[in-house]
């Protein structure tokens, strides 16, 4: 995982510090020209050759002088972006020496020195060729600072250093361009760094190491152009598809920037940083808790509510109404001025005229990055109930379909599988008196019993496991429709099932004998042990279930009219070899139905419960 970076050294003491920096290493090469003008002037050999050295050293010269100029005066994007210069100036450095080197060999015309130095035309023409290399390179890397490339703008020709790495150069270019071209040139540029980190992981990695990340997330805070920002959020969403750079991005302070343009810019824009919260929230669980602490659940739950509760007081869940949500919203567009996350009326305006398309797209987003954020996180879940954000989703999951409908249905369940194994959770967001918690159980009964779609019925089921310790003895509606999923001709679905009343059964649950009574009241025996016949998953779930059922309720007549004892006995033995704790579970289980069947022990069952 990512790690944060220590405390920022204040913007006015990096810059210092850089041009202090490019200055020293350019001093260097400018020292180093100068004494191979002075060697020139001592050659005795190969005068005209070393003439022409000197003349290109000159010119080499001068541009380094102009990068020292641009270092220190501040018209600088070399206070800002250095990493061209010291690239090239290290390249730069090479050649030079090799003239210095070569010029030396030529400051005697004795004959014996001719003899030794084996100094020739070809020796030449190399050190020009060098030369040659450093002059395009040094007018390139100034024509991207000068404005020469256009005006400001991308310099699309490619250096020497360069020419067997085009993507270096363009990177280079576009990132400079990022921090003082004009902004047209800063659009440009970030687009065509999207468009580069789309292609592969290299090109990621390179934008990110050369430097790419501040300029853009500088971009993206600048709420004067739409376009601008959308530009960068595309760059940024297509660098984080690791933790590495979405690490990145969280150090150079980015999460403050991304939360801010989410609450307060036009709706494309959301759309797009909405997608870039879901993608970091995705790859890193540093930037999962960095979005927390900016609050980030505010902006979307109120960008994913808005417009979906129809003004009616009627619709009522208990003590809440789903109208509600409306009034946190109108909370939030008060008390949230830290963040910005309030949407003046003027942008709520806007986006209320926005096409149904594009406010889907807005949702869509939202409904991702909420479910991002809560996988595997109790804490995010735990905020997103807070805000009553359970309500909203689970509202949307009533009225909508496609997208929306699952990314909502997926953030329930990641939330429900966090309150699984944590109690505080459980209380706060799933407590049997909670408006939010039953509007949210009857949702995932719906679709668990009228859904056609696997891609749905699974997380519901899945859901409602998740939250087996929370529903009382009585509350038996719950399991009838798990019990009829045991017959679905989807194994997955099925295996699914058996996996949830596996929750309800188990002995961890301390009302697992009246669950496991209520499951063979649904009649959930034959179909289990149909289930026993089909894909491994199918089977290790289902014999889990019958275990517990066998544990619980051995003296259920309706096991023994089924022959529980003689499945679990017939076993696959491949299956528990591979899960071991089948192997106890299954001793238990056939040691409680020996007792209540037939009244003894089975022979050589040597356990004791």
């Amino acid at each position: 995982m990512a790690t944060k970076s220590s405390p920022r050294i204040p913007q006015k003491t990096l810059i210092i510090e850089e041009q202090t920096r490019i200055e020293d290493t350019l001093s260097f090469t400018i020292l180093l020209s100068e004494r191979i003008r002075l060697a020139v002037d001592e050659a005795r050999l190969f005068k005209f050759d070393c003439s022409e050295v000197g003349n290109k050293v000159v010119v080499i010269s001068q541009m380094l002088r102009s990068a020292v100029r641009y270092a220190i005066s501040g018209g600088g994007a070399a206070a800002f972006y250095d990493r061209p210069f010291y690239r090239i100036a290290a390249d730069v450095t090479k050649n030079l020496e090799k003239a210095l080197t070569l010029v030396k060999k030529c400051r005697r015309g004795n004959f014996l020195c001719r003899v030794v130095t084996i100094v020739s035309a070809a020796d030449f023409r190399k050190i020009f060729a060098l030369l040659d290399s450093s002059v395009a390179d040094m007018k390139w890397v100034l024509s991207i600072y000068s404005g020469d490339g256009g005006g400001g703008g991308i310099v699309i020709t490619l250096p020497p250093i360069a020419s067997n790495d085009p993507i270096l150069s363009w990177v280079w270019s576009f990132i400079a361009s990022l921090h003082f071209g004009q902004l047209q040139d800063k659009i440009e540029a970030a687009n065509e760094l999207a468009s580069l980190a789309k292609d592969n992981d290299r090109n990621k990695q390179i934008i990110v190491e050369e430097g790419g990340i501040p300029p853009l997330l500088k971009l993206l805070n600048d709420n004067s152009s739409p376009e601008a920002q959308l530009a960068a959020a595309a760059a940024l969403s297509n660098l984080s598809n690791s933790e590495e750079r979405v690490g990145q991005i969280v150090d150079d302070l980015g999460i403050p920037i991304i939360v801010k343009g989410l609450a307060d810019s036009p709706v494309g824009v959301q759309i797009k940083v909405a997608n870039l919260v879901a993608t970091m929230a995705k790859y890193s669980p540093l930037a999962q808790d960095d979005f927390a602490r900016e609050n980030v659940f505010r902006p979307l739950v109120t960008l994913l509510s808005c417009d979906i509760f129809p003004d009616d007081p009627m619709i009522i869940i208990g003590k809440q109404t789903f109208h509600s949500i409306v009034q946190i919203n109108k909370e939030m567009e008060k008390n949230s001025s830290r963040l910005g996350s309030s949407v003046v009326s003027s942008k709520v305006g806007k986006r209320e005229n926005e096409k149904l398309e594009v406010k889907l797209k807005l949702k869509i987003s939202c409904a991702e990055a909420l479910w991002m954020l809560a996988r595997e996180s109790v804490h995010n879940s735990k905020r997103i109930s807070e805000t009553k954000g359970l309500l909203c989703l689970a509202k949307l999951v009533e009225t909508e379909c496609g997208e929306l409908q699952r990314n909502c249905l997926m953030t329930i369940m990641e939330i429900a599988a966090a309150a699984e194994y944590n109690a505080d959770l459980r209380r706060v967001a799933f407590k049997t008196s909670s408006a939010a918690a039953k509007a949210v159980v009857e949702q995932l009964l719906r679709l668990i019993q009228e859904s056609d779609n696997s891609w749905l019925r699974i997380p519901a089921i899945r859901a409602i496991g998740s939250l087996a310790r929370t529903f009382p003895a009585r509350e038996t509606r719950v399991l009838g429709p798990l019990v009829d999923q045991l017959s679905n001709g989807n194994q997955d679905v099925a295996a699914e099932a058996a996996c949830s009343l596996g929750k309800f059964a188990c002995p961890d649950n301390y009302l697992c004998i009246e669950h496991c009574k209520s499951i063979i009241e649904f009649k959930g025996v034959p179909p289990l042990l149909r289930l026993l016949s089909g894909n491994e998953r199918a089977q290790f779930h289902g014999l889990i279930l019958l275990c517990y059922l066998g544990l619980h309720v051995g003296k259920s007549e309706a096991l023994e009219q089924s022959r529980v004892l003689s499945v679990l006995e017939g076993a696959d033995r491949a299956l528990i070899a591979q899960h071991p704790e089948l192997k106890e579970l299954i001793s238990k289980a056939m040691y409680h139905l020996n007792v209540y069947h037939s009244g003894v022990l089975p022979q050589g069952q040597s356990y004791t419960p």
